[in-house]
């Protein structure tokens, strides 16, 4: 479906990324890969995926908070692909805290990483697609790009704004043959997501089933977590050559959670 395609997924050595930048090498995609871990592991990683698949996957440790290094990324890719016809802004950091007690430094980091990332990302990727008349841009936000949630102000306003951004990228290059669309998630079973399960079982004093029931799903109306797998087939359809009329759209897979 994507052969002759070559892409960026950021965040992608775990987790929705690397579930996205799996499907799309499988799909025939070239890859590159992007994120933190142990060198060892992702080097690991990135020949499995490449052996398994037969694409070219290559990684990047750009550091999504610096514009120089994402720049620096955008270059690599179009080096070592020749070019670069789909990009998914998929990196992205968390801080919980009530507003007043937000810190600064914080705020920075996930405005940064969660939104500018994929501004930056974008600008230096736009004029190769321009040139080519083709290009999908697949951006992961979250059910909190469409609703709120309270000590999440740094998060939610970044999602809100990652999909406006999307949006105003959508209109202004749709008569170039790019498509710009937003994939909200619910909750998905991640290794953060399942860390974060642990934390709240200790720090609620309840069971880690009930943290899942009554604290992580009570938003989503089928109470179960979305999959990897399910979110990584809607960004290779999105990439595709059907999604060719699909631009600015926000679309939730989130089990029911925005339906309130």
């Amino acid at each position: 479906m994507l052969k002759n395609r070559s892409a960026i997924v950021t965040g992608s050595t775990s987790g929705i990324g690397l579930g996205i930048a799996r499907a799309y090498a499988q799909a025939g995609a070239n890859v590159m890969l992007n994120g933190f871990g142990p060198a060892g592991d992702i080097e690991a990683l990135r020949a499995a995926l490449e052996r398994e698949t037969g694409v070219k996957v290559r990684y990047s440790a750009a550091d999504m908070s610096r514009p120089e290094q994402i720049r620096a990324l955008a270059e690599q890719a179009l080096a070592e692909f020749g070019q670069v016809d789909i990009v998914v802004n998929n990196a992205g950091i968390q801080h919980v805290a009530p507003v007043e007690e937000f810190d600064d430094a914080k705020w920075d980091a996930v405005l940064a990483i969660n939104l500018s990332s994929a501004f930056h990302l974008v600008k230096a990727l736009v004029p190769g697609m321009k040139a080519r008349r083709f290009g999908r841009i697949v951006n992961v936000a979250s059910a909190h790009g469409l609703t709120a949630s309270p000590f999440k102000s740094a998060y939610v306003a970044a999602k809100h704004g990652l999909i406006g951004l999307s949006k105003t990228v959508a209109v202004e290059l749709a008569e170039h043959g790019i498509t710009s669309n937003t994939i909200c998630p619910g909750y998905v079973k991640t290794p953060l997501v399942e860390k974060q399960i642990a934390d709240q079982a200790q720090a609620h004093g309840i069971s880690p089933e009930r943290v899942v029931r009554e604290v992580m799903l009570s938003h989503q109306a089928r109470k179960e977590f979305i999959q990897v797998d399910e979110l990584a087939a809607l960004a290779v359809f999105l990439a595709s050559d059907a999604a060719a009329s699909m631009t600015g759209t926000a679309i939730a897979m989130d089990g029911g959670w925005t339906l309130h």
